[in-house]
């Protein structure tokens, strides 16, 4: 789905949406309104009635949203159902943990590569796969054609990896190096990863409450 006239904003709160009215579904919701769902989320129902209509709206006056149609429609505009391939640079403590911990095809993806340059770590298995030599790279890329990377990588490697990787088809970073891909490539998707980030907002929102 090409939806290039959606703002930023709207997108970052779609997961989020999917997140709720997943747990929703599980406690058997079957229908709410916008609401009960904005009460819930901590956002105004004109917001989430903006936000849904940028998709062509959900609901009926009056009746509401049907929670398992919504869900599956927010699944699809993510496009979860058809897993994008995908690899890992870094395969180090970061790597391992993101590799292990989470469930990448219910996010939309199928990783189907590990990479490293550390011979102490390169043929040691994470999560059902072997980790390759970063000289297999070219290789797998033209073979294999995963158009996402996850760069677990020190930010001094990230420059010259990700451009290698542009070069053999990858679209699209989630890059929790501290470069910045999308400022000479604007053209892919970067989602950036700052732990440090997140930790001084949290700072600031302590202290300012």
């Amino acid at each position: 789905m090409k939806d290039n006239h959606i703002s930023s904003s709207v997108i970052k709160r779609l997961p989020r949406y999917y997140r709720f009215l997943g747990e929703l579904k599980k406690q058997g919701v079957s229908r709410i309104s916008s609401g009960d769902l904005a009460r819930r989320m901590n956002l105004t129902a004109s917001q989430i009635r903006q936000d849904f209509n940028c998709f062509g709206g959900f609901g009926q006056q009056g009746y509401g949203y049907n929670i398992e149609m919504l869900y599956d429609s927010i699944g699809n505009i993510l496009d979860l159902n058809s897993p994008t391939k995908a690899i890992m640079l870094g395969v180090g403590k970061l790597g391992v943990v993101v590799a292990e911990n989470m469930n990448f095809k219910k996010q939309g993806f199928s990783l189907i590569g590990a990479f490293d340059v550390d011979p102490a770590i390169i043929g040691k298995s994470v999560s059902d796969l072997t980790v390759r030599s970063l000289d297999e790279l070219e290789a797998f890329c033209r073979e294999h054609k995963p158009k996402a990377a996850f760069l677990c990588v020190p930010s001094s490697a990230a420059p010259e990896l990700s451009e290698k990787l542009i070069e053999l088809g990858v679209t699209g970073f989630w890059n929790f190096s501290h470069y910045d891909i999308a400022i000479k490539h604007p053209e892919v998707s970067v989602e950036n990863v700052h732990f440090g980030d997140t930790l001084m907002r949290l700072s600031y929102k302590i202290k300012n409450q």
